[in-house]
Order: structure tokens, then sequence, then C-alpha cells
């Protein structure tokens, strides 16, 4: 059986194709991103802007192409942040289901949360725990702390991420310094009142694109490459130095100078400071894991 899932965030929309091997473990077939800034401006209107519909619908059109070459049996089309933020959702969900004959799923934050951290678990094996698991997205950030089996202890969702900073605080290229201290408070207001219990993690693991991306700089990587990614470490002082060198480079430059594509590199600023905000409080290093929510979602239509 082949199956596909789709997880749509505020800033990128995935695709991953995949079946079962003779073994019963998953096998990828396809694995694709789209970076189409669906969160655009819900954050200050509370509705999705046409142009960001249009080019999440322009995505989801190839998407479906891709859908139907391998013939999948079965697909669940996820969505995160923003459309739980945005009043005009219905014109989002008619438009997926003009597409690919199914509703998209709303999922709360708890759910997002707990496919995440089997996600990340799936691709790397923490020797010790607790076990920190994060996503930043572009409007939230999902932190969720458990076992190394895979049982979750804590899981929390917070109303920050790489978009929502950038279009809430960070305004200016680069930001001024009144806008990354203001940006700075706000996240740790929020980190502070999630009763999370940094201090007490062993190891802490990043997952999807702001962990990803910030990676890939620090490698120098002329090329994005899912190998080099997978499994890399970042220490606390490597990740406070990424934020701060992006917090004072202009958009151009690290679009110019990394391997980061327009709209990400509009936002990896933010990203990258919620990420020291948390390293800071942790204190370990982390691993960085190119499984996520995406992949636990293909293992569950599998099973």
């Amino acid at each position: 059986m082949r199956v596909a899932a789709i997880d749509c965030g505020t800033n990128s929309i995935r695709l991953l194709v995949a079946e079962s091997g003779p073994d019963g473990r998953m096998v990828e077939l396809d694995r694709r991103l789209e970076l189409v800034r669906l969160g655009q401006g819900v954050d200050a209107t509370g509705e999705f802007h046409p142009e960001a519909l249009q080019r999440t619908f322009t995505a989801v059109d190839s998407f479906a192409e891709v859908i139907r070459g391998f013939g999948c049996e079965r697909i669940r089309f996820v969505a995160t942040s923003a459309a739980r933020d945005a009043h005009n959702r219905e014109l989002f969900f008619a438009g997926i289901r003009e597409r690919l004959g199914i509703d998209p799923e709303v999922i709360p934050g708890d759910e997002e949360a707990r496919l995440s951290f089997s996600g990340a678990l799936s691709g790397v094996a923490p020797d010790a725990e607790p076990v920190l698991v994060i996503d930043i997205g572009g409007g939230s950030t999902e932190l969720i702390v458990g076992g190394r089996g895979g049982e979750i202890a804590d899981a929390i969702s917070l109303d920050v991420g790489s978009v929502r900073l950038r279009e809430r605080f960070l305004h200016s290229d680069p930001p001024s310094a009144e806008e990354v201290a203001g940006a700075t408070s706000f996240i740790d207001g929020l980190l502070e009142s999630s009763e999370v219990e940094f201090g007490s993690v062993r190891r802490f693991i990043g997952v999807a694109g702001t962990a990803t991306s910030l990676s890939a700089i620090h490698q120098g990587l002329a090329e994005y490459q899912r190998e080099r990614v997978h499994g890399s470490t970042l220490q606390p002082d490597e990740m406070r130095q990424l934020a701060q060198d992006l917090l004072a480079t202009p958009v151009a430059r690290i679009e110019a100078t990394t391997c980061l594509p327009v709209k990400r590199a509009e936002v990896i600023c933010g990203g990258a400071l919620v990420l020291a905000r948390i390293a800071e409080r942790v204190g370990e290093p982390m691993v960085v894991s190119e499984s996520d929510i995406l992949d636990a979602l293909a293992q569950v239509l599998l099973s």
C-alpha cells in the first residue's frame, strides 16, 4: 500500500509519499517541499491572504499530480498554526477538497506535538532521558518532553514562530536592537510560563525548518543536503551566535551567502532567536533530525 502525507504549516507545505517495505518498515518514495507562506498576515488580520491561498493551491496542484502518479491509496492532509488562527479557513478547506478529494484536518497543538515527538524519535535514538523535542514553525513552537521509548510527559504548543515574530516584532531589515529586545522579551515570557523543566533535559532534538536550516547554515552548505543535516549537532553557544549573526544580517545577504531560499531567509532570524532562548535554558547540544511530524503521519497511514 502506498500513502501520501501532507503537512501544511505557516511557512511551508510538504509532501511525503511512502509504502511499507518487505520488513514492514516505511520506505520513502518521494519527498518535497514548497515555501508558500500560507500564514502571510494571519497574525495581524486573522485571515488568509488571497495571494497566500493561491500559492498554496498551486503547490497542492503539483502534489496532487505526484500522488496520482504513485497511485496512493490513503491521503492525509494536516494543517497547523495558520489554519487554526484564520477566520476564513473554509476557503482553504474548499480549495484542498477540490484538489485532493479529502478534507484537510486542522490538528490541535497537542496532537501536533505528539506527532512531532514520534517522528523525531523515528530518526534519532536518544541515549538518555528526559528528551526534549522542539519544532519551531512559522506560527507556533512545539515543546515536547518525554522518554526514550516515545512516552510523552509534557507537550506544549506556544504561539510563537519565525513568521509570527517577523511580522509582529522584527519589522526592519535587519531588525533594530529595540525590535530584537521586544521579540526576546515576548519569547522569554512564553517560555517562562510554559512550566517546561528545561534544566532537567538530558537530550535535545530539533526538527523541521528552523533547526534544519540553521544546521545547514552552520555547516556552510552551498546546497541543502538532507544527509549532512540529519544527525548533525549544534552546541548552545553556536545556536546563540547563529541568532546574533542572522539578526544583524539583511535578508538579501542571507539569501546570497547561504543555501536558504528567499522565503526561508526572510524569517530565519526569528526562528533562530526562539531556538537561542530555548538553548540557553536547556544547556545541552541539539541533535537535528530530518524525521518529524510528516514521517509520523505517513507511519500512521501505513499502520
